[in-house]
C-alpha cells in the first residue's frame, strides 16, 4: 500500500519546485511473539511466549515505552530484568533527533539477543500508521501512534492471553490510553510492582524539582539561551569550558578573553558556580575588579569542608576574606555562571557518605542520602535508596538528574554498584568508568573484519604486484620501543648515499590495509579514539590479532608499512621527502637500553649500529634546530612499578629514566608528523586532520613566575622562544635537581594539545606552541591512536591519484566533529594512565612509611603541595 504526500518548497536559487514523498505501508510486518500463530514470521520470534508477570499486572505482558521512559529512565531499561519491549519505530525516531547519546544506548539494547527488545515498524505497518491531524502538534502525533501500536498489540494478543502495557509517565498520554481500555502504567507503578528487584526502585530517575526546599532559593535561574548567545556575541558574557581545581571544590576557571587577551579566569564558591559541573561549557560574566581574586588559594576536598564554606558564611572564600591582602594589587579576573551551554554530566563512580545514613541494619525503607563522587570535583550529589546500609563500603554508580535552584546539591539516582572499596579489580573498573574508557570486548561484528587467515596471514607477492608498494625487505629497518612493547608502530633505516648525504626512512604499520572505512571495527576503533595504558594492563584501540601481531612491526617477519623518506645531508639539512607503501622486514626489535648500549660499545661496529650512531648524531641536531626556533624542552614525572608476577601487586616503585635513544626515536617520529602534514594541508586544506598547541595565557604563569622571584630568577613567557631560553637560566648551581622542578611546573601551565579540522581554524592557529613548529598532526601510532588513521588515509589519497575515497576525508564537519571525540578519548585516557598510577602508589605506600626528600611545589592557606623526585 502506498501513499504519497505532495508539497511545494523554494530552492536555494529561488526556484519553487513540487516535492512528492511516497510511504509504504505493509501488512506483513510481524508482531515477533513466539505466543503468536497469526503472522508469518520472517525470522525468529524475539518476544517470549511466557513473558513475565509482576505483582502490579498479574498478567503475561510485553512492555511498550514511550519516547520519555527511555529520556528520563534510561537506567531502568537498560537493567537485564527488564525484558521483552517492544520499541516502536516512532520512538526510536524521535531519540534519534532528541539525544544520539540515548538512541545509541538503545540500539546497543536491541541488538543485544538476550534482552528480548524489539523494534516495531509501526510507521510502515497498515494498521499502525496513522496521519498527523489539522492543528496537531507533532509531539501529539507521536503519541498518539503509540496508542494505536499498543491498541493494535492488544487485540492482535488477545488470544494468546498476553497483554500489552504501555509505559509512559506522562499523565495525560495514559489517561487518554485509560479512556479506550488499554493497560498503562508509568515506571514508577511499574518498578514498585517488581518486587524481585528492589534495586529498580533506587534507579528511578530523581522529579525535577524540590518540593520540600519550594520556598528556599539558592541559587540564581539561568539565562535563556537566547540571551546567553546575544551576551556572547556583544562580548558581555565569556563562553568556555569549567574546569574545577583538585586541590580546591570550591574554586573553578575557564579560558576567555579579557580585555582582548586570552586570560584564566576564576570562579570562587558554589554560589557563583550556579549549579554547573565539571567539564560543562558555561556563559560567564566577570564581576566587578574588586570583587577578582587576590588571594591564595585554600585546599578545600572532603564534605565537611564543602559544607562549612557553602554558604554565605565568610567562610566562603568571600570577597572581603580574599581581598584583605593587598588593595592595591591587581587581583586575577573572576566571574560568574549565568548559563549552561552545554551539560557534559555523566554517570559518576563513589560512595554513599556513611554519617548521611540513618536507617537501621536489615531495614529497607527508602531514604534520601549523600553520595560522593571519586572525582572530587563533582559536588555531592542526594539520592534516594531503600538499600543504603547495604551500599555503605561499596563502589557504586549514580546519574544526575536535575539541579533545582532551591537544592543545595544535585538529585540523582543509583545506577549500579561495582564492587567493594578498596578492590583492586573494583578500583581499576571504577577508573575506566570515571574517565568515560571503552573497555568491553570486541563484538563479533569487529571481530568478523579480522583477516580470516588470522595469525597465519603473511605478506604475499601480491601486495607488491597489485598495490603499487616499493620492497625495502633488504634495508637495515629496526625498531626501538620501551621493554615488553608488543604493539610496535614505527621502525627507522638509515643508509649512506653516493652524494655524501643520507637516506633515512621513517616505517610505520599499514594499519588502514586492515582498517576499511565503513566496517564495524573501524566505528569501534574510531569510537575508542586512543589505546589506554593502565599500571597493569591495556585497553586496545584495535583488536589484539592486529596490535600485537599482524600489524606490529617485529623483527625477523614481513611487514606492510607507510614510508616517509627523506633525503638528508650530514648537517641534518632536508633535500626532499617521499611518501608511498611498502613491504619491510625489521632485522632487530631493540629496547631503548639495548639500542643505546649499541651506541656506546665501540666494539659494535656492524651496520645496524652504525646507522643507528648516524641516526643518533642527525637526531641531535634536527633537536639543536627545534630548540633554536623555540621548542619547549619540559619535564613531566613519569612513574614505573615492578609489579609481582602472579598477584600484579607493586613490589617497588621508580621515576623512568629516559635515554638518548627515546629523544633519537622522538626526533624522527616528530619530523615524519610535520612532513606529513604538510603534504596532507597541501592537498585537503579544507578537511586535513592536524593537531594545534596554543600559546598559554600569560597569567597562568603568574605564581610560578612570583615563587621563582623569590630566588632572583625571571621567566619571560613572551614567546616559546624566551620561555625557553629563561628555562635555560633557571637554575641554582648547589641543586641539580631545580631546574628540572622549574621545567615539571612550567609543564602544568601549559594548555592541551588538540586535534582541528584545517577548514575550521586561520593558518595563524595551527601553530605548535610546545614544539615550535608552524603545523603538525599525528602519523607515527595508527596502532594506538585513531587519529594516525585518518591521516593515513589523507595521505593516502594526497600521494595516489587513483586512490577512492568517500566524504570522510572531505566533509569538514564531520573532521570537526571526529577531532572532538579524539580530544575527548585522548584526554580520559591521559587521566586514566595517572589515575592508575595513583591508584598502585597508593597500593604500594599501604601500611608503610617511607622517609624521602620533597619539594613543596605549591602552598595553599592551609595546606601544600609536595613533589618527591624519587
Amino acid at each position: 500500500m502506498l501513499r504519497s504526500k505532495a508539497f511545494v518548497k523554494r530552492t536555494r536559487k529561488g526556484n519553487v519546485v513540487k516535492v512528492v514523498k511516497e510511504h509504504y505501508l505493509r501488512d506483513d510486518i510481524a508482531c515477533s511473539s513466539a505466543a503468536c500463530t497469526v503472522c508469518e514470521q520472517q525470522s525468529p520470534p524475539v518476544l517470549s511466549s511466557i513473558p513475565r508477570k509482576t505483582d502490579a499486572i498479574d498478567r503475561p505482558h510485553y512492555l511498550i515505552p514511550d519516547t520519555n521512559v527511555f529520556i528520563n529512565q534510561l537506567d531502568i531499561m537498560e537493567h537485564p530484568s527488564i525484558k521483552d519491549v517492544i520499541v516502536l519505530q516512532t520512538v526510536r525516531e524521535e531519540l534519534r533527533h532528541l539525544s544520539l547519546p540515548v538512541y545509541n544506548r538503545v540500539n546497543a539494547i536491541l541488538a543485544d539477543k538476550n534482552r528480548r527488545f524489539y523494534l516495531f515498524a509501526n510507521e510502515h505497518h497498515r494498521d499502525c500508521y496513522i496521519e498527523k491531524l489539522k492543528d496537531e502538534t507533532p509531539n501529539d502525533r507521536n503519541d498518539r501512534a503509540i496508542r494505536v501500536a499498543t491498541q493494535w498489540y492488544t487485540n492482535h494478543l488477545s488470544g494468546t492471553g498476553i497483554i500489552a502495557v504501555m509505559l509512559s509517565d506522562d499523565r495525560a498520554n495514559r489517561e487518554k490510553a485509560s479512556s479506550i481500555n488499554l493497560k498503562v502504567s508509568s515506571v514508577r507503578q511499574y518498578v514498585e510492582g517488581r518486587k524481585d528487584v528492589p534495586e529498580l526502585l533506587d534507579m528511578l530517575a530523581a522529579p525535577k524539582s524540590v518540593a520540600d526546599d519550594a520556598d528556599k532559593i539558592v541559587y540564581d535561574e539561568h539565562l535563556s539561551q537566547v540571551h546567553i548567545t546575544n551576551g556572547i556575541k556583544k562580548g558581555t558574557l565569556i563562553q568556555g569550558s569549567l574546569n574545577v581545581s583538585t586541590h580546591n571544590v570550591l574554586e573553578a576557571t575557564i579560558v576567555g578573553n579579557v580585555e582582548g587577551e586570552p586570560k584564566t579566569i576564576f570562579i570562587l564558591g558554589r554560589k557563583n558556580m550556579n549549579r554547573c559541573i565539571q567539564g560543562d561549557i558555561v556563559a560567564v560574566e566577570l564581576l566587578p575588579k574588586e570583587q577578582w581574586k587576590k588571594s591564595t588559594s585554600l585546599a578545600v576536598e572532603d564534605e565537611e569542608d564543602e559544607e562549612r564554606l557553602f554558604g554565605e558564611e565568610p567562610a566562603d572564600i568571600t570577597m572581603a576574606e580574599t581581598n584583605g591582602a593587598d588593595n592595591n594589587q591587581v587581583g586575577e579576573p573572576t566571574g560568574k555562571v549565568v548559563g549552561v551551554i552545554r551539560k557534559r554530566w555523566r554517570p559518576y563512580c563513589g560512595f554513599i557518605v556513611k554519617k548521611s545514613v540513618h536507617s537501621k541494619a536489615g531495614t529497607n525503607v527508602a531514604e534520601n542520602v549523600i553520595f560522593r563522587a571519586l572525582d572530587r570535583r563533582i559536588p555531592p550529589i542526594k539520592i534516594r535508596t531503600a538499600q543504603a546500609q547495604s551500599l555503605l563500603g561499596a563502589r557504586i554508580v549514580v546519574s544526575i538528574d536535575a539541579w533545582p535552584v532551591n537544592s543545595v546539591h544535585p538529585l540523582g539516582h543509583f545506577v549500579k554498584t561495582l564492587g567493594s572499596s578498596g578492590d583492586k579489580e573494583t578500583e581499576t573498573e571504577v577508573l575506566l568508568l570515571e574517565h568515560d574508557v571503552p573497555y568491553q570486548e570486541f563484538s563479533k561484528n569487529v571481530l568478523d573484519d579480522l583477516p580470516i587467515e588470522g595469525d597465519e596471514w603473511v605478506v604475499q607477492e601480491k601486495h607488491l604486484n597489485m598495490e603499487n608498494r616499493r620492497d625495502l625487505r633488504h634495508l637495515n629497518v629496526c625498531s626501538i620501543d620501551p621493554p615488553g612493547c608488543t604493539d610496535i608502530d614505527d621502525a627507522l633505516h638509515v643508509r649512506p648515499l653516493e652524494n655524501g648525504n643520507y637516506e633515512i626512512g621513517v616505517h610505520i604499520a599499514d594499519v588502514t590495509y586492515f582498517v576499511k572505512p565503513g566496517q564495524a571495527m573501524d566505528a569501534e576503533a574510531a569510537s575508542r579514539g586512543t589505546t589506554v595504558y593502565l599500571v597493569d594492563k591495556r585497553i586496545d584501540m584495535l583488536p589484539a590479532l592486529l596490535g600485537t601481531n599482524l600489524c606490529s612491526l617485529r623483527s625477523n617477519v614481513e611487514r606492510l608499512a607507510f614510508s616517509c623518506v627523506w633525503e638528508i645531508t650530514k648537517d641534518a639539512d632536508i633535500v626532499n621527502v617521499d611518501f608511498f607503501k611498502s613491504v619491510i622486514l625489521s632485522k632487530h626489535s631493540f629496547t631503548y637500553e639495548e639500542a643505546q648500549n649499541r651506541i656506546d660499545d665501540e666494539n659494535m661496529q656492524d651496520d645496524v649500529t652504525k646507522g643507528i650512531r648516524v641516526l643518533n648524531q642527525l637526531a641531535k641536531k634536527l633537536r639543536q634546530r627545534r630548540i633554536d626556533k623555540g621548542a619547549l624542552t619540559l619535564s613531566s614525572p613519569e612513574v614505573r612499578f615492578n609489579l609481582e608476577n602472579d598477584s600484579q601487586d607493586p613490589v617497588d616503585v621508580e621515576m623512568k629514566e629516559l635515554k638518548e635513544t627515546n629523544a633519537l626515536v622522538e626526533e624522527f617520529m616528530l619530523l615524519a608528523n610535520i612532513s606529513v602534514a604538510e603534504k596532507i594541508y597541501s592537498k585537503f586544506p579544507m578537511s586535513a586532520l592536524l593537531r594545534k598547541h596554543g600559546a598559554p595565557p600569560a597569567n597562568n604563569f603568574d605564581n610560578l613566575r612570583r615563587a621563582l622571584s623569590d630566588v632572583n630568577i625571571a621567566l619571560n613567557v613572551e614567546s616559546s622562544k624566551t620561555l625557553a631560553d629563561s628555562l635555560d637560566r633557571a637554575v641554582i648551581p648547589d641543586d641539580p635537581y631545580f631546574n628540572k622542578l622549574v621545567r615539571i611546573l612550567t609543564t602544568r601551565c601549559m594548555m592541551q594539545a588538540q586535534y582541528f579540522c584545517s577548514g575550521t581554524e586561520s593558518e595563524a592557529e595551527f601553530r605548535h606552541y610546545g614544539l615550535a613548529t608552524p603545523i603538525y598532526t599525528h602519523f607515527t601510532s595508527p596502532i594506538r591512536r585513531y587519529s594516525d588513521v585518518i591521516v593515513h588515509r589523507l595521505l593516502q589519497a594526497s600521494i595516489d591519484p587513483d586512490v577512492t575515497y568517500g566524504e570522510e576525508l572531505t566533509d569538514k564537519r564531520k573532521m570537526k566533529e571526529l577531532c572532538e571525540v579524539l580530544n575527548h578519548r585522548h584526554r580520559m585516557a591521559q587521566m586514566a594512565g595517572r589515575s592508575s598510577v595513583e591508584l598502585y602508589t597508593n597500593m604500594f605506600f599501604k601500611n608503610k612509611v617511607l622517609v624521602e626528600e620533597g619539594r613543596v611545589i605549591r602552598v595553599l592557606k592551609n595546606g601544600f603541595v609536595v613533589l618527591v623526585p624519587k
